[in-house]
């Protein structure tokens, strides 16, 4: 018997690949003409050819767009300058936004060596300074930052930005907020106008909202508790009823400084918890690490955490980790699509974000109004430049890098640690909780029965209160 399943699920695994072989190389041509449909359709309505990720070309960024854009190394962080009026640090970058080869060329080039696969950021070339280096940009990031400032590389003659939101956005008040300097923040405090002692931050996960804190675990939080403390759920960068700008790249320094100027700064936050749920979880080290004297208590929900294995480019792992390129489980096969194909996500995000309303609507009139619809609000308000830059800048790109903030929080933060994970999510297995806890030992990590990615809070919102006013007590 034992002998028969085995051969069974060998049997079905092979099914998987093959089937899954022949899916994603149908993918792929789909995502050669829609990238051909979108750069057409970008020309006529945008007025401009806005590159694409799939595209192999470069930049070399030393010479680039005639000595507008250098490249710096600065204590040992490569920096791109263009007119001395815009930075972006190449590290945080990851290169699965444009370092994604198709099955067939998968298949082939996994011998090749990962330096000479087309589009990565190659290694730095001798310089005629000290302080400049060739590098490789993608030239998606370039045209991103000439439009940004409104110069172009050529005379320096003004480029037309590229407007936000786009043709393909919705372009609602709640997508397009008027402070487009800010994060939506949802602020819970004391009614009776009395002093905190201290604050906690929600953070939601990807292609969520603050909702997926507010309708579910705030109001179960106690008058006692609230009585000492400030709530805040934020919306982040791109998401909700937060600035989802058209030239941004999301990276986690744009989400962390949103969130600093949002929330820290804004509110005179001083001594804080922080509770988060899923990519939240790599912004919330991030901000753990940079304040490490404020941070009373570190609570992460379902952390996407895989430790990379030794001689594995980090970012490509957890990209192929993530999105295995796989038609079942089906959650894998959507992960697969999000992460691998640039315009068949946006032809996705066209149908559901720029018509989230619709959408909304009809799901309200389904179910007689009977049915809250925070979950859907959050996964349909966003834009696929938002998803798609956050997918890979803070997911992918977390690849080795989350593991220097995991040591600092071990070595040099005394906060309490507490993991939640749910045995039964398919997203992120229990095992990335797990590996989070060997690289913090202090840790303690709950894994709750018969509760996935998104039911570890939503369906047991009151018992995780109980549980979270208990953590934030024991550090007073």
């Amino acid at each position: 018997m034992a002998a028969a399943r085995s051969a069974l699920a060998s049997a079905g695994r092979a099914a998987n690949e093959a089937v899954s072989f022949v899916v994603f190389m149908l993918l792929d041509v789909v995502e050669v003409l829609l990238c051909v449909v979108y750069k057409v359709a970008d020309y006529m309505l945008e007025g401009a050819w806005r590159p694409c990720y799939c595209s192999s070309s470069s930049s070399s960024g030393a010479a680039a767009a005639s000595g507008k854009i250098v490249v710096s190394e600065r204590g040992g962080s490569k920096v791109v300058s263009m007119l001395s009026s815009t930075k972006l640090h190449l590290e945080d970058i990851s290169d699965t936004l444009y370092t994604r080869p198709s099955v067939l060329a998968g298949a082939a080039s996994a011998t090749r060596s990962p330096s000479t696969r087309r589009g990565g950021v190659r290694a730095p070339q001798p310089a005629a300074s000290a302080t400049t280096a060739t590098v490789t940009v993608h030239s998606a990031i370039v045209q991103m930052l000439r439009g940004k400032i409104g110069v172009d590389g050529d005379g320096g003659k003004q480029h037309k930005p590229y407007p936000s939101p786009r043709w393909s956005d919705c372009h609602c008040a709640n997508c397009n907020p008027a402070d487009a300097g800010r994060l939506f923040v949802h602020v819970e405090a004391p009614t009776d106008g009395a002093a905190t002692e201290e604050d906690v931050l929600f953070i939601h996960g990807f292609i969520s909202s603050s909702g997926f804190w507010t309708e579910t675990v705030l109001p179960n939080v106690s008058t006692e508790a609230r009585a000492r403390r400030r709530l805040f759920a934020v919306d982040l960068l791109g998401f909700g009823r937060s600035p989802k700008p058209a030239d941004s790249l999301y990276t986690l320094r744009e989400h962390v400084e949103m969130i600093e100027r949002s929330v820290i700064e804004r509110h005179g936050v001083k001594s804080f918890h922080i509770v988060a749920h899923s990519l939240g979880s790599i912004l919330a080290l991030a901000l753990a690490v940079k304040y490490p004297a404020a941070v009373r208590s570190l609570t992460l929900v379902a952390p996407p955490y895989f430790p990379v294995p030794r001689g594995e480019v980090g970012t490509q792992y957890v990209l192929r980790t993530v999105a295995p390129r796989r038609v079942w489980p089906a959650i894998a096969f959507g992960a697969s699509v999000a992460c691998w194909y640039e315009h068949l996500s946006r032809t996705v995000s066209i149908v559901l974000c720029k018509h989230h309303r619709l959408w909304e609507l009809a799901f309200r009139v389904f179910t007689l109004y009977r049915v809250r619809t925070y979950l859907m609000d959050g996964f349909f308000c966003h834009t696929h430049i938002a998803s798609w830059h956050t997918l890979h800048n803070i997911i992918c790109g977390s690849g080795g890098k989350i593991d220097k903030c995991l040591e600092i929080v071990r070595d040099q933060l005394t906060c309490d640690v507490t993991i939640y994970h749910g045995r039964d999510d398919e997203l992120l297995p229990v095992q990335c909780s797990y590996a989070v806890k060997a690289k913090i030992p202090r840790a303690r990590v709950k894994v709750i029965d018969g509760k996935d990615h998104v039911t570890i809070v939503v369906r047991r919102q009151k018992e995780l209160a109980m549980e979270l006013e208990e953590i934030w007590n024991r550090q007073r």
